[in-house]
C-alpha cells in the first residue's frame, strides 16, 4: 500500500532547507514507519512543493488518515537550517488527497505533529489519540504564550524579553523586521528633518512650520495644512478623521456645561433655537472627562499641559458639522470660559486647538491603542492557547492574529515605556498613560466595541458596510460547523476562549464570560475581526495625513490653558505648540505608522489554506467578491470628494494589527 507525499515549503525568505525531513502516517487502522522523504531537487526549497518519489508504503492500509508526524534533521555536510513547512499533502492508495495544514518553522530533531486539516470541533475528536494529541498541543502552546501583566488595570500580554524570544510562529518576517527596522531609523531622514531633532526652540512663524511640512506631504495632509483654521474642517474631522470614535448625539446638555440658549442662537438655523436641535438630534458632544485631572509630562525642562475640554457642535441644514460652543475644562467658573465662534479669532482658535490637542491623547491611547492594539493582542492570545489548529475558529481567526504580538511587544519597547517616544513627546507622559489606559478600559463597553456610533458619514458608512460583509462571512462560518445553541454550549475549548479574553483582557467586566447561543458567538467573532482589521485601519492610517501639520494635532500645549478672553495672539499660539524638536520627532513617528509594508495582507486575503472543506472555502470565495466590490464602490465615490476618505476601502484594510 503507497502513499504518495506532497510538501509544499513557505514563500519567505530563508523557508528551504537542505536537511533530511522525514514523515510518519498514522490512521485509524495503524501507523506506518518513519520514512525519508525524497526530493529529486535535492533539497525543499522557498516557495516550491516536491517532486519525485516521495513516497510511505505500508504492509496494509492505515485506514482514515489521522495525523502526520514530521521531523527535520541535519544532513551530512550541510549546516542546520530551519524550515518554514507550509502544507503537507497525502495522497492515498485511493486517490484521495488528505491535506495536513502546518504554517510553521520546525527545528532540528523536533517532532512535530499536524492534524488532518478537516476543522472539527472538540466534541467531534472521538478518536484518543486525536484527542491526546489536541491537547498536548494546547499543553504547548500554553507554555510558550503565557500571560503578563504590563500595568496593573490594563488588558494583559504576551510574556517576552524581547522581539526575538517570541516564539517564531509570530514573528516578523525577515523582509518585515528588515522594512520595520529601516523605516524606523530613516524615518527622520525620509522626511528631511534629521537637522531639526536637536533644536529645542519654540516656532516664532508659522511660515517655518509650512517649510518643514513641505519636505513630505499627501493630498490629504495639504488640504489640513490649507483648511486646519476653518470650524466645519474641524467638525469633519470628528467624523471622518483618525478618530470618529468620541463625538456622540446630545439630546440634554451636561450639568457641567452650562450652555445658553443666548450664547449659540447666533450660530443655529434662523428661526430655531438650542431646546428645539437637541429635540431634533443636531447637536452633538464631544466630551473629554476621561483626561480630567491627569499628570502632566516635562519636556526639554518646560512644565506642559492639558485640557479635559468639552466640545459642542451642530449639523446644520447642509449637514456641516460646526462647533458652537468650547468649555476647556470640566469644571465651570469664572477662570474656565465658555468660548464662542463669535470671541475674537485668536481665542477661537486657540480653543479649537486645546480640543485637537485632547483628541490626540484620547485618540492614541483609548482608540489606537487599547480599543484596536491591546484587544487584538488578546484575541491572539486567547485563539494560541485554547484552541487546536483544527478547531474552525482558530482556521477563521489565526490569519488576523498576524503580526500582532511583535508590534504590541515594539509598542511597549519604543512607544509607551518610560522612555518611549509616545511618553516623551506628549502632554501626559508616562503617570498620565497609565491613569489614562486604566480609565479608558474601566469605561469600555462591548456595545462600543460592536458598531460604529457616529452620524451617517463616510467612517459610519464604510464601517457598517463592513460590518456586515464580515458579520456575514463569519456567521456562514459558525452556523456552518454549530447547527444548534447546545453545541456551543458543549464546546468547551470555544468556552475557555471566550474566558481567557474575559479574565486577562476585559479583566472581568463589560463583556460575556461564556456563550449560550449561536448568535452571541457570531456577534463576538465579527467584533474581533472587525477590530483587528477594520477599525485599526480607520484609526491608525491616516495619522500623517491628519496629524502631519501640527497646529491640526499639538500633542503637547506648552502655555497653562487660557483663563479669560482676549489675551489671545498669533504669538500665543506658536508659544502653545510643541518646540521644532518634538514636532519633528512627532512627525517622524506618524510617517512611520502611517507606512504600508510590502508583504501587506488585504482584509479578506487568506495565503494560508487553513480551510479546506467546500462550504467554508465558498464562503471566503463569496466575502471576497463583496469586499472588491465595496473597492470599487469607496473608490468611485472618493474621486468625486474634495478631501476622500480612503481608509476604510478594503483594498487599504489590513487584515490584522500589523503596524
Amino acid at each position: 500500500t503507497v502513499y504518495q507525499v506532497h510538501v509544499t515549503t513557505g514563500d519567505v525568505l530563508y523557508a528551504g532547507t537542505m536537511n533530511n525531513v522525514l514523515i510518519k502516517l498514522v490512521g485509524t487502522d495503524g501507523e506506518s514507519d518513519q520514512t525519508l522523504l525524497y526530493n529529486k531537487k535535492g533539497g525543499f526549497y522557498q516557495g516550491s512543493v516536491s517532486e519525485g518519489n516521495s513516497s510511505v508504503k505500508c504492509p496494509v492500509s492505515l485506514g482514515k488518515l489521522v495525523l502526520i508526524e514530521v521531523e527535520k534533521q541535519k544532513y551530512s555536510i550541510f549546516p542546520e537550517d530551519d524550515w518554514f513547512c507550509s502544507k503537507i499533502a497525502v495522497t492515498t492508495p485511493d486517490g484521495d488527497s488528505v491535506s495536513f495544514p502546518c504554517y510553521r518553522w520546525l527545528w532540528d530533531r523536533e517532532k512535530v505533529v499536524l492534524m488532518e486539516s478537516t476543522a472539527k470541533r472538540v466534541f467531534d475528536d472521538s478518536l484518543p489519540l486525536a484527542q491526546y494529541h489536541r491537547e498536548k498541543e494546547l499543553q504547548s502552546r500554553q507554555m510558550e504564550y503565557r500571560w503578563s501583566v504590563y500595568m496593573e488595570g490594563i488588558p494583559q500580554c504576551l510574556k517576552a524579553d524581547s522581539p526575538t524570544s517570541l516564539p517564531a510562529a509570530v514573528r516578523f518576517s525577515f523582509k518585515k523586521s528588515t522594512e520595520f527596522a529601516f523605516n524606523n531609523s530613516y524615518g527622520l531622514a525620509e522626511l528631511k528633518l534629521k537637522d531639526f531633532t536637536e533644536c529645542k526652540q519654540q516656532w516664532t512663524k508659522m511660515e517655518d512650520i509650512k517649510r518643514v511640512f513641505c519636505t513630505k506631504r499627501t493630498e490629504i495632509s495639504a488640504y489640513v495644512q490649507e483648511h486646519w483654521k476653518e470650524d466645519a474642517f474641524f467638525g469633519y474631522q470628528f467624523l471622518n478623521g483618525v478618530n470618529p470614535m468620541v463625538i456622540k448625539r446630545c439630546s440634554k446638555l451636561p450639568r457641567n456645561f452650562p450652555v445658553t440658549d443666548d450664547m449659540v442662537r447666533p450660530f443655529l438655523e434662523p428661526g430655531t433655537c438650542l431646546a428645539a436641535e437637541l429635540q431634533r438630534g443636531n447637536i452633538f458632544l464631544c466630551d473629554y472627562k476621561i483626561l480630567e485631572g491627569l499628570p502632566t509630562n516635562a519636556i526639554n525642562q518646560k512644565q506642559q499641559y492639558q485640557a479635559a475640554p468639552l466640545c459642542l457642535l451642530y449639523k446644520n441644514a447642509e449637514d456641516k458639522l460646526l462647533p458652537i460652543a468650547i468649555q476647556l475644562n470640566q469644571q465651570p467658573g469664572d477662570l474656565n470660559p465658555i468660548f464662542l465662534p463669535s470671541d475674537c479669532e485668536h481665542d477661537w482658535l486657540l480653543a479649537k486647538m486645546c480640543v485637537r490637542s485632547a483628541e490626540f491623547c484620547e485618540h492614541q491611547l483609548n482608540s489606537h491603542l487599547l480599543r484596536a492594539h491591546l484587544l487584538a493582542e488578546v484575541f491572539a492570545m486567547a485563539t494560541l492557547r485554547t484552541l487546536p489548529m483544527v478547531h474552525p475558529l482558530y482556521k477563521l481567526l489565526i490569519p488576523h492574529t498576524r503580526y500582532t504580538l511583535q508590534i504590541n511587544h515594539m509598542a511597549r519597547q519604543v512607544l509607551i515605556s518610560e522612555t518611549g517616544s509616545f511618553t516623551q513627546i506628549s502632554s501626559i507622559g508616562g503617570a498620565g498613560i497609565s491613569l489614562m489606559l486604566k480609565r479608558a478600559l474601566s469605561s469600555l463597553t462591548y456595545s462600543s466595541l460592536c458598531l460604529p456610533s457616529v452620524p451617517n458619514f463616510y467612517y459610519r458608512d464604510d464601517g457598517l458596510r463592513l460590518w456586515n460583509i464580515i458579520n456575514k462571512f463569519v456567521q456562514g462560518i459558525v452556523c456552518h460547523y454549530y447547527s444548534s445553541d447546545m453545541e456551543v454550549q458543549k464546546d468547551s475549548e470555544l468556552q475557555s476562549w471566550i474566558r481567557e479574553i474575559f479574565v486577562h483582557g476585559f479583566l472581568e467586566r463589560s463583556i460575556p464570560q461564556s456563550f449560550s447561543k449561536v448568535e452571541e458567538v457570531v456577534k463576538f467573532v465579527t467584533m474581533v475581526i472587525f477590530t483587528g482589521s477594520a477599525q485599526h485601519a480607520a484609526v491608525n492610517s491616516g495619522q500623517f495625513d491628519f496629524g502631519a501639520w501640527i497646529p491640526n494635532n499639538p500633542f503637547t500645549m506648552q502655555r497653562p490653558l487660557p483663563t479669560a478672553k482676549g489675551n489671545t495672539s498669533q504669538n500665543t499660539i506658536l508659544q502653545t505648540l510643541p518646540d521644532i524638536n518634538i514636532s519633528v520627532q512627532g512627525m517622524s513617528i506618524f510617517w512611520v505608522l502611517s507606512r504600508t509594508s510590502s508583504d501587506f495582507v488585504a482584509l479578506g486575503v487568506y495565503p494560508e489554506e487553513y480551510f479546506t472543506e467546500s462550504v467554508p472555502c465558498k464562503l471566503i470565495k463569496k466575502m471576497q467578491r463583496k469586499l472588491k466590490g465595496l473597492s470599487e464602490e469607496i473608490k468611485e465615490r472618493n474621486a468625486e470628494l474634495k478631501l476622500p476618505y480612503p481608509y476604510l476601502c478594503p483594498e487599504e484594510v489590513e487584515n490584522s494589527v500589523a503596524i
